[in-house]
């Protein structure tokens, strides 16, 4: 490969050039192998940040990323989806759907992380279930997604290198929110996956990283073209995260409430964003059935188990429970108006159930039960919120994060669709 020097890509980029595949294919791989010093990086990324690229530009560097290292080629007898979600608070929802789906007939390989800051992560709230292990070779995901039709598992350490690398220094320079720097690391990880069709669920509001719609259809039109651009048919939901996705937020808290969803109950919001993300992933895949009434059938349910089994959990173990539940009142009669997702991220983080950095322990009982969801009734003096925790000296700043969180009126706010637009991109 040509070599380049690292500050003339940097000076390019900084005064609004457009980059060359030649210098893309090149920085990132100078990079990789720590020839591009982290600090060149740095520049780079907020040059990026400040003067954007373009969809060619973005379509290079995520092909770059999955050029740094291995693509899995899963061979296996079903059609291959998979979903991202670009993160929120009470966002449980790969935990129903890759049994879902599985139990439509189609493979899931779900290949997730774990949660950083107000949002949580997948991964943390499997590992509250007694037993599961995240980490598993290729061969593993590979037999499991040919026997159970699921495997949610940690990436390989093969898998994009150069975006592992990259987004460790975005965390730490304020790039974190570059449309270019989100949209190649999500589907660079995806591409490199394998899976024949993906699903995105992108959210917008204060729960997520997109605040309004406007910023969140611009970020899905970025993520389907370059899916189209590599070959992976895409389908982007829009979705509301203006309020807690479901009533749990946190860890086991989460998993029960999946479990409840795959045994027919649950929040309906979960519910229905479930069976909304299972349609399109089946219409990727080809494969003709009704999620809903799969659900219905406890098939889903059924493929839950043996997927969770099959990574050394124990399904029908009992989930932890917090040492230490503080209750959070209603301060009026009438009907709950807001609950700020946001604020109930943040308060859960602070109770210990996410974290500040990648490497900070969590808590497996912690989290918040929302009891009562906008639009609902709610008594003075009665529980709105459960807080739960193993360390009590925490509640006093998760309550400071809830300052302000929810209010009550007298009259009902309108409902408000959880999936609000659909941008597929087909190959």
């Amino acid at each position: 490969m040509t070599a380049f020097s690292a500050v003339d890509v940097i000076r390019a980029k900084r005064d609004g050039g457009r980059l060359t595949d030649e210098q893309i294919d090149w920085v990132v791989d100078a990079y990789t192998h720590g020839v591009v010093a982290e600090e060149q990086m740095s520049a780079l990324a907020m040059a990026i940040f400040l003067r954007g690229m373009d969809s060619d530009e973005i379509s290079r560097w995520t092909g770059a990323m999955i050029a740094s290292g291995e693509r899995l080629s899963l061979d296996v007898t079903r059609p291959t989806v998979d979903k991202h979600s670009t993160g929120g608070v009470g966002d449980k929802i790969t935990l129903p759907l890759a049994p879902l789906v599985a139990a439509c007939g189609a493979a899931v390989p779900q290949l997730s992380g774990r949660g950083l800051g107000h949002t949580g992560g997948t991964l943390d709230k499997l590992e509250s279930i007694p037993g599961w292990r995240a980490a598993l070779s290729t061969a593993e995901i590979q037999a499991q997604l040919e026997d159970v039709g699921a495997v949610v598992c940690a990436a390989t350490s093969g898998l994009a290198p150069a975006d592992k690398k990259l987004y460790a220094l975005r965390d730490v320079t304020s790039t974190v929110e570059s449309i270019p720097l989100i949209a190649s690391s999500i589907m660079s990880k995806k591409i490199a996956e394998g899976a024949s069709g993906l699903v995105l669920d992108v959210k917008f509001g204060s729960g997520a990283f997109m605040k309004t719609l406007d910023q969140a259809r611009t970020l899905a039109s970025t993520l389907t073209s370059i899916g189209v651009d590599h070959g992976v048919p895409t389908t982007a939901l829009l979705t509301d995260m203006n309020v807690p996705l479901g009533r749990a937020v946190g860890n086991a808290v989460e998993v029960a409430e999946s479990v409840s969803v795959l045994q027919g109950g649950g929040p309906s919001d979960v519910v229905e964003l479930t069976l909304a993300l299972a349609r399109e992933m089946l219409a990727l895949a080809g494969v003709s059935a009704d999620p809903a009434a799969v659900l219905a059938s406890g098939e889903a349910y059924e493929t839950w188990c043996r997927m969770i089994s099959a990574q050394g959990g124990d399904p029908s173990a009992p989930l932890p429970k917090p040492s230490h539940v503080h209750t959070v009142v209603a301060p009026a009669s009438g009907v709950l108006a807001s609950l700020d997702a946001y604020a109930v991220g943040v308060a859960s983080w602070r109770l210990g159930a996410g974290r500040a950095r990648k490497e900070d322990p969590v808590q497996a009982a912690a989290g918040i039960l929302c009891l009562a969801k906008p639009g609902e009734a709610v008594t003075e003096g009665e529980p709105l919120l459960e807080l739960h925790t193993d360390t009590p000296s925490a509640v006093p700043a998760a309550l400071a994060a809830l300052e302000g969180a929810y209010s009550v009126a007298s009259v009902a706010p309108a409902p408000s669709p959880i999936v609000r637009e659909t941008i597929r991109g087909t190959v």
